[in-house]
């Protein structure tokens, strides 16, 4: 039995998500493949050796659910209604509410649930749902399902609403009446993302050295930062949003209707006068609940002392 993929979607708008698509559950790519051995070879996942763990896995989504068939991408809207003053310490806005995977995944089971009711009980209809909880290669999905394109930056961008969206997938055995089909880039000659990057980790289009990455060193990273690039950083306190406030795309973007993604007043005040003295007691209070707390007290101790030290 297949299921049809306008109720999938009908469910997923209902849920808040902002698109949804589906492909057939194959491997990937072989050019996409190759991108990411490459990518891996040249040692641009830096400290995140993960990344080159369970490549099997990685390439192939039937290996995370038996008999899988189909792949279903949803894209979950963050843009921030209110943002920080541009001259206080930047946090990425996917970190100013309340920790994503959460709210994405309970949103995903939820949609699970509306597709395992609509099956026959005998159907023996099985699927898992992803945030970042797997080897999966996210936005080639996203990609493949037809939600956007995967643009210069490396984000996913959604055809006039931009980038700012958080994406989750479910695998499930069972197909679909009608799949998506990929978007093509709309990117065209434009490359303000490469020039807006402040360390120059966008090396060139599709390529982002995380050794460089603001967002990665202020987040994954667990060493201390290098002195030239920690110069470039600037005020940066927890990730970097500069490569998609510059793309022209996100001049589509809309305010989140999410309410757990709006920020606290307590963040949205929280000056760099203040974080010189921040405790691990403040820490815990202000970043309750917030993707911010990956990033541990210890990591922000260390880009704040960072700055005094430039």
């Amino acid at each position: 039995m297949k299921i049809e993929a306008k109720k999938i979607k009908e469910w997923a708008q209902r849920l808040g998500f902002d698109a949804c698509g589906m492909a057939p559950a194959r491997p990937v790519d072989a050019i996409h493949i190759h991108w990411l051995d490459e990518w891996l070879k040249a040692g641009c996942e830096a400290g995140m050796s993960y990344m080159a763990n369970h490549r099997d896995l990685r390439i192939d989504p039937s290996t995370l659910v038996e008999g899988a068939r189909t792949v279903i991408s949803v894209a979950l809207n963050y843009y921030p209604p209110q943002c920080r003053d541009t001259s206080e310490p930047h946090i990425a806005y996917y970190a100013y509410g309340k920790d994503y995977h959460d709210v994405m995944k309970r949103k995903l089971r939820e949609l699970w649930q509306m597709i395992r009711a609509y099956c026959p009980e005998e159907s023996g209809a099985e699927a898992r749902v992803f945030v970042d909880s797997a080897p999966l290669l996210e936005r080639y999905w996203a990609w493949r399902c037809g939600l956007g394109w995967i643009g210069k930056n490396t984000s996913l961008i959604l055809p006039h609403r931009g980038s700012f969206f958080f994406l989750g997938e479910i695998v499930m055995n069972r197909e679909v009446d009608q799949y998506d089909e990929p978007i093509k880039s709309h990117c065209g000659t434009c490359e303000r993302c490469l020039q807006a990057c402040p360390t120059h980790a966008l090396e060139y289009p599709h390529r982002l050295n995380a050794r460089r990455c603001i967002s990665y060193l202020t987040i994954e990273n667990r060493e201390e930062i290098p002195a030239g690039i920690r110069r470039q950083i600037k005020n940066h306190l927890f990730g970097c949003d500069a490569c998609q406030l510059a793309c022209p795309h996100n001049r589509f973007s809309r305010p989140t209707r999410v309410e757990e993604f709006h920020p606290s007043e307590e963040l949205l005040q929280l000056k760099r006068v203040s974080l010189y003295t921040l405790t691990e007691e403040d820490y815990r209070h202000i970043f309750k609940g917030s993707a911010v707390k990956r990033a541990k007290f210890t990591g922000l101790q260390r880009t704040i002392q960072g700055w005094k030290k430039d």
